[in-house]
């Protein structure tokens, strides 16, 4: 039986891959594509999001989210993923439109109307996700899991304490945590060992086809911020959400309390990991330390493949 999942994410050169990882899958449903703004604007993220689906042929429903976290101005990071959040491979404009219904609503709707409990897969910000248990608080038990990159045990990458996508709306974040919804946390940890290597970028690019071409150029963009940041690969951050739940045992993970940072001076959007189960809480995350890189490039290899 496939999976049935909702991916939340703001596309983005890892996103996108990780849409096309998650469509490409014969063990994923994917019902619902919501949109959040995070690596760029909104608009920006919609438009992305828009363009990959419909170059690669995929037909799903597709909502955009808020402008803006829930309590704070918008942080994106045209550094890392250019002005259009997608710069590298020149996208046709989409033909596919987004629904009239917001982000939320078409999470609702999907959620309510499924006969199984669904799984929704954050890569971005995780605000949508927080106003959808909000503001549909009845619908919280039909949810399976949320497997979300984001955070990180050990430092940031956008702070010396916070993760890119927790720190963007640490009050969402924050709301998620402390859900009671089993969480599985794909954070720097294990998304920085998720690396992709030039050669590993060739043997995607010679699968041939549009979208191998196409997911080659976008790991070819981000390459460049990776190496000026001396990282000898590109760690493929969003796809290792998808892959965990694709084949849960290519991530190895270990189940501890998590709390989100929301005041502190310094520590603003930290995932604070209680590594050593010093205070003795509840443990609410499965925290993922480890990966099968070999197989997780697989994967990827895989599903290009799917698209030819």
């Amino acid at each position: 039986m496939r999976i049935p999942v909702i991916i939340d994410c703001d596309p983005g050169h890892d996103d996108a891959i990780a849409l096309l990882l998650a469509f490409a899958s014969e063990k994923l449903d994917v019902k619902a594509v919501t949109i959040v703004a995070g690596n760029q604007t909104q608009e920006k993220t919609l438009n992305n999001a828009l363009k990959v689906l419909s170059f690669a042929g995929v037909n799903v429903p597709v909502a955009k989210g808020d402008d803006k976290p829930l309590m704070r101005d918008l942080i994106i990071a045209p550094e890392v993923h250019g002005d259009s959040g997608l710069d590298g491979p020149e996208l046709p404009e989409s033909n596919l439109k987004a629904c009239d219904m917001l982000a939320i609503e078409l999470i609702a709707k999907v959620v309510r109307e499924s006969d199984k409990k669904i799984t929704l897969i954050p890569t971005g910000a995780l605000t949508n996700i927080a106003k959808f248990l909000l503001c549909y608080p009845e619908l919280k038990e039909k949810i399976e899991r949320i497997s979300l990159m984001g955070g990180a045990c050990f430092g940031g990458n956008w702070s010396p304490a916070a993760e890119f996508n927790i720190l963007v709306d640490p009050e969402a974040a924050d709301i998620v945590f402390k859900s009671g919804i089993p969480i599985t946390m794909s954070g720097l940890d294990v998304t920085h060992k998720a690396l992709i290597y030039d050669e590993d970028v060739e043997r995607i690019r010679n699968v041939g086809g549009k979208v191998a071409v196409m997911v080659a150029e976008l790991l070819d963009f981000f390459a460049k911020f990776h190496m000026d940041m001396g990282f000898k690969g590109s760690p493929l951050h969003d796809p290792c959400a998808v892959a965990w739940v694709i084949d849960p045992s290519i991530l190895t993970t270990k189940k501890l309390h998590v709390d989100i940072e929301t005041k502190g001076e310094h520590t603003l959007g930290a995932t604070v990991v209680d590594y050593y189960d010093v205070l003795k809480k509840e443990k609410n995350v499965d925290v993922a330390f480890d990966i099968d890189r070999e197989r997780f490039v697989d994967m990827l290899v895989e599903a290009v493949k799917y698209y030819n």
